[in-house]
């Protein structure tokens, strides 16, 4: 579910150092600034702060998109089906489809260790504000600001891990009216442990993506090893065979990917015109060529089936964020809010400064939408869709990059990130010859389209050949299938990446420089100014509202709350939760057809399950993109759940969140464990789950 106000009554905005209050279970906090007044106020929840510690330490980010979270003391590892799904699909094979099939393993020796999965902890949270601001000054031109920012940023990061052997980054909030340090502790041993078969943790698939009553069995198992052993792991999350009732307070603990609740309207007009009709536009066209691909045969449907279902999810989900951008109520609410803030800053001297930071917002937007195009196709890879040739571009800005000293250097090649760009770079995943042929060539095409045929640098790059012929060349022309080759070059350094002769490694370097030329512009022209305006237009709503408020979404930890609870859609009362029963009869009523078919074993095994066991359901908690795996847990800081979508109306809470129907749709903790049992003997793995040790 790469994805954004303040949400609060306009009234509340237009008093004077008036603190807000929250009408609704809203926010998508920090752990370090919780709302416990409004939880003990509202729901008479007054937990001491070892609750939120242990609930932060308990939850896990999955490095590739995702969140989840620590279930037993010997380091097993919840999330769902979908977020395991890129995992699932490296370690299968040719005749070994583990996304279609499912896979548990019923002892240590048999938990295949994932290709490349990094997971994160939070460990600690350090303010770091007045340090990174301190480095830019009023009079500094935006480049240097930039720069002076990065390298700030860069050295806090490697003091900071040098210091605590802990992966740490700054971490923006408030569009820069905030810099938080996070230190996290770092897992690269992770192992499968249990994924069930996709039909059925993706149950009724695209028709009811983003829909409710749902019958998902999305989750999957991973453990993380320290020295070839499980991990022992202090902080976890018991669980609860009791699942949630009616109107219930819950919790949710995860890593939220990207919301734009913040932006002024000006932005958000951007986005609306411009940004996600071109992501449309984009993954409309993924989709086709994905589409097309997986019909040569089961094989080749095999290879992009992960990437298939990441493309038309994302579809999906932009589909219903450009609809509510295109919703003049909800942007007559944004317009509304952000005139009555302005007219609060106008009538106070001290925020004088601040008046004229909308307009940059507004100014940059043009230069935005003049270059993003160019940006997104040429710096950002989607002319250039091939991993081979994200390990080329890898390759040759290693070679550049490390060189040069930490605070100088582009932040992706920062020492604290170092050894997760080398994971990714000397991965073992399997590479297909035909998949990335057929994703090159279709990308190269669009190239052509987006930046224009007659494009020096597009003439260059397809050197008289069309895009298919020139994409075949590059293929048939690059070692870097080959991790030791990736390896080889890596360690060469600058001097074995300018010797090479590699296709790839020479489309990277003659490209380079047209792509720094036009990520500079974003960086100086785009990003330094709205960082500049959004501090101060932070200070001003700090003035305003007070400082009790979250930011938004940055794929770091956050805490959201709500109750459990149905809703009434066009006259219709839906429960709160389904049950297995519902399953079979959802199944009877569809006739058992794609893509409401059971997998054969969940007809086989019907009459050893309890078809009463709640199943699915259904609460008020703000969970955006990156939240999928994300637990949900009770008063006691028990697991009742596992978020994995949010209803088609839940869409709009990239922008403005709403409780009236929009929902978050988990998993029921009950019906994990009797699906094991009853359907995987996997009774084990349930007992693992339910005492929180491995026996």
């Amino acid at each position: 579910m790469n994805r954004f106000l303040w949400l609060l009554p306009l009234a509340l905005v237009t008093t004077m150092m008036q603190p807000i209050e929250l009408s609704a279970d809203e926010g998508l906090w920090l752990f370090n600034n919780p709302p416990k007044q409004h939880l003990k106020d509202k729901h008479n929840f007054d937990a001491p702060q070892t609750w939120y510690d242990h609930l932060q330490k308990s939850s896990v980010r999955f490095n590739a998109g995702g969140s989840g979270s620590f279930v037993s003391a010997d380091g097993l590892v919840m999330t769902n089906h979908h977020v395991g799904l890129g995992a699932l699909g490296k370690l299968s094979s040719k005749g070994k489809d583990y996304v279609k099939d499912g896979f548990y393993a019923k002892t240590l020796a048999d938990e295949f260790k994932a290709v490349d999965e990094e997971l994160n902890v939070l460990m600690e949270i350090v303010d770091v504000t007045k340090e990174v601001k301190a480095a830019v000054t009023p009079d500094m031109p935006a480049e240097k600001a930039f720069e002076a920012r990065r390298g700030v940023i860069a050295k806090i990061e490697a003091d900071s891990e040098k210091t605590t052997g802990y992966r740490s980054n700054v971490i923006t909030l408030y569009q820069g009216g905030q810099y938080h340090l996070y230190r996290f502790k770092v897992y690269r041993d992770v192992r499968l442990v249990f994924a069930p078969e996709q039909q059925i943790a993706f149950y009724g698939g695209d028709p009811d993506n983003f829909a409710f009553p749902r019958y998902d069995l999305d989750v999957c198992l991973f453990r993380v090893y320290e020295d070839d052993k499980p991990a022992k792991i202090e902080h976890y999350l018991k669980w609860s065979k009791d699942g949630v009732k009616d109107n219930e307070l819950i919790f949710v603990s995860g890593h939220p990917g990207h919301t734009d609740r913040l932006n002024t309207v000006a932005d958000l007009e951007y986005l609306r015109d411009v940004g996600f009709p071109f992501i449309m536009q984009r993954l409309n066209r993924l989709e086709v060529m994905l589409s097309i691909y997986k019909e040569r045969g089961e094989e080749y449907e095999r290879q992009c089936k992960d990437t298939l279902f990441s493309i038309a999810n994302s579809r999906k989900a932009r589909d219903g964020g450009l609809a509510g951008l295109q919703d003049p109520a909800m942007m007559a609410k944004k317009v509304a809010q952000e005139k009555s803030l302005r007219a609060a800053v106008a009538k106070n001297p001290e925020l004088r400064d601040v008046e004229g930071a909308w307009d940059v917002i507004a100014k940059v937007q043009k230069v935005r939408a003049a270059n993003i195009k160019r940006y997104t196709m040429i710096e950002g890879g989607s002319g250039f869709n091939s991993l081979l040739f994200t390990y080329a571009r890898t390759l040759v800005r290693a070679a550049d990059e490390f060189p040069k000293p930490n605070e100088q250097r582009l932040s992706e090649f920062g020492d604290s990130d170092k050894k997760s760009l080398e994971q990714k770079l000397f991965s073992k995943r399997p590479l297909y010859k035909e998949f990335e042929l057929a994703k090159l060539s279709d990308s190269l095409a669009w190239l052509c389209e987006i930046v224009g045929y007659k494009d020096p640098l597009v003439q260059k790059v397809l050197a008289g050949k069309s895009p298919r012929e020139r994409a075949a060349e590059l293929i048939q022309g690059t070692t870097l299938f080959d991790p030791a080759e990736r390896q080889k070059l890596y360690d060469g350094g600058k001097t074995s990446v300018d010797a090479s002769s590699d296709a790839m490694i020479l489309l990277a370097k003659l490209m380079d420089s047209d792509s720094r030329a036009v990520r500079k512009i974003i960086e100086n022209q785009v990003a330094e100014p709205k960082e500049q305006a959004y501090d101060k237009i932070a200070k001003a709503k700090f003035a305003v509202e007070g400082t009790n408020a979250y930011p938004d979404a940055t794929f770091t930890l956050r805490l959201s709350f709500g109750t459990v609870k149905g809703y009434v859609e066009e006259g219709q009362k839906i429960p709160f939760e389904t049950t297995m029963a519902g399953l079979y009869d959802k199944a009877k009523e569809q006739n058992n057809k794609f893509p409401y078919d059971l997998p054969q074993r969940w007809i086989e095994r019907k009459d050893k399950l309890n078809l009463k066991t709640p199943f699915n359901f259904v609460n008020t908690a703000d969970i955006i993109g990156g939240n999928s795996g994300s637990p949900v847990v009770n008063r006691d800081g028990e697991v009742v759940g596992l978020i994995f979508d949010g209803n088609i109306q839940s869409l709009v809470w990239d922008f403005v969140y709403t409780d009236t129907v929009a929902r978050s749709v988990a998993v029921s903790s009950q019906a994990i464990p009797e699906a094991l049992r009853a359907v995987y003997d996997a009774a084990p793995l349930a007992a693992e789950l339910e005492t929180g040790h491995r026996k």
